[in-house]
């Protein structure tokens, strides 16, 4: 019988790193951002304290004032990549449904793109609202999406095996602000 490798967890970036990551994510945010009638789009759960730190990072930056941020609620995965629904599950913002979007830019944020199915919900129902302009950004693309869809602005690209989870470790959800890759043992 084949050993099996033990799992392990590595850290690949810590918070000063990701300070420096969100920073450039800001400078590629605000070429695409005008600096009055855009907003951004925190994808629950990490993507909205993500998209709070690029907001500080984009203030800061261009003097402006912060965009304002309208958290989405969208789920198809466990942290641990378990398929959860069948289909992308969005919770409607009723924010969001009251706002003219025809007008405004928006930049969906979320932590890690994976297959897609996330992301693309996303974009198809900020369509459905009206809204005319929406790039994303996401802090890890894997690279291996699924879907028509792709992210304007990345972070920190990453390919891993297909097993290996990725965790974007992102304040209030976690203390330490990091990325790990949990890689799962498997038969030599």
């Amino acid at each position: 019988m084949a050993p099996l490798i033990a799992s392990q967890r590595l850290r690949l970036y810590d918070s000063d790193e990701l300070d420096g990551v969100l920073q450039a994510m800001a400078h590629q945010a605000a070429a695409l951002l005008p600096p009055t009638q855009a907003a951004l789009i925190g994808i629950q759960r990490r993507g909205e304290p993500l998209a709070q730190r690029l907001q500080q990072h984009l203030s800061r930056l261009t003097g402006q004032p912060e965009l304002p941020i309208y958290p989405l609620k969208v789920k198809r995965y466990a942290d641990d990549l378990k398929v959860l629904h069948a289909h992308t599950e969005l919770t409607e913002n009723p924010v969001l449904i009251g706002l003219d979007l025809s007008n405004t830019t928006l930049l969906v944020v979320d932590d890690v793109l994976f297959e897609g199915h996330s992301l693309l919900r996303t974009c198809a129902y900020l369509a459905q609202l009206g809204a005319r302009r929406v790039y994303t950004a996401v802090l890890v693309d894997r690279h291996v999406c699924q879907q028509p869809i792709r992210a304007d602005i990345v972070g920190v690209h990453l390919q891993v095996a297909a097993q290996d989870i990725v965790e974007c470790n992102v304040p209030p959800y976690e203390t330490e602000f990091c990325i790990e890759v949990w890689r799962h043992g498997a038969a030599r």
